[in-house]
């Protein structure tokens, strides 16, 4: 592991912040999967939406990421797989606000902006493979 991976980015904590984070952008889907559709699509859209997300989520990842298994389906160039992850994390965000949860939405948002300043040394590492 470089020097690169030893910073607050792979830290157990900040992975668990992260968890968290990837669980409230898969919800927000749901959240916004509700608030658009109606009868019993409702219920289909509410699951198979944040699904969708996360299996796209799962499948593409660059090998040897430290703050995953390091494993990967799709190997994905990390600057790639950065933009994927700022999709699925900020577009929780667009989503919840999109339902009209404005106040949530503004939230996740910024906790975002936080984790990903606090996280430079993951995306600098990403950036270099």
């Amino acid at each position: 592991m470089s020097s690169w991976s030893s910073g607050y980015g792979f830290h157990p904590g900040a992975l668990a912040v992260r968890f968290a984070l990837e669980l409230a952008a898969l919800a927000s889907f749901g959240v916004w999967a509700w608030a658009v559709s109606s009868g019993a699509l409702r219920y289909a859209l509410v699951v198979l939406v944040p699904l969708a997300v996360a299996m796209a989520w799962g499948v593409f990842a660059t090998p040897g990421d430290a703050s995953r298994s390091g494993d990967t389906v799709i190997a994905t160039p990390g600057a790639l797989r950065f933009l994927l992850e700022l999709a699925v994390f900020f577009g929780g965000a667009a989503a919840l606000y999109a339902a009209g949860r404005h106040l949530p939405a503004v939230i996740l948002a910024g906790v975002l902006v936080v984790y990903h300043l606090l996280s430079w040394n993951r995306v600098v590492w990403l950036f270099r493979n």
